[in-house]
């Protein structure tokens, strides 16, 4: 299976501004997800493991959804189900080559925070921090993303409010 991201509308059959309900309705085949209401946070999500992969639907702040995180299989264990960023598949390609793609498509990487960049406006956020015994690159780093969130397109907003 190939889940492809399509920033910053969402991850097909799943795109931002759904309700929950409807994301779930999308996609019947991907199994029996894990759905957590939570009415006092006004906000919810539902998970599933496909083939190793994590997937996530966060509704944050009321029900329609507003994220899609997916997280890499993990150490040692591989997968048939892909994550697409234009071609590119996020888990196994190494995280510098990603990004010097995403840049030569004319998008900016917000690399401030080492761990966990962003590409703002498109809106794609990283993670490059696992406590296992992976692969790192000469500054520390994992030499992969270990998670990609797909947010609507000022979903990062909120790291640049401060700055003049």
């Amino acid at each position: 299976m190939d889940l492809v991201l399509d920033p910053p509308r969402g991850v097909a059959p799943i795109q931002l501004g759904m309700t929950l309900d409807e994301a779930l309705a999308a996609v019947p085949d991907w199994g029996e997800p894990r759905v957590l209401r939570r009415p006092s946070r006004n906000s919810a999500k539902a998970s599933w493991t496909l083939d190793h992969v994590g997937v996530q639907a966060l509704a944050e702040g009321g029900t329609q959804v507003t994220a899609i995180e997916l997280w890499w299989p993990g150490e040692g264990r591989t997968s048939t189900t892909r994550v697409l960023l234009e071609g590119d598949e996020v888990f196994t390609t190494p995280a510098e080559d990603l990004f010097r793609r995403a840049a030569e498509r004319g998008w900016t990487i917000d690399r401030s925070q080492p761990e966990y960049p962003v590409i703002p406006g498109v809106s794609l956020g990283f993670t490059r921090q696992t406590s296992q015994e992976v692969e790192r690159n000469a500054d520390g780093l994992p030499r992969f993303v270990t998670s990609v969130l797909v947010g609507g397109k000022d979903y990062y907003n909120y790291r640049y409010q401060d700055r003049d």
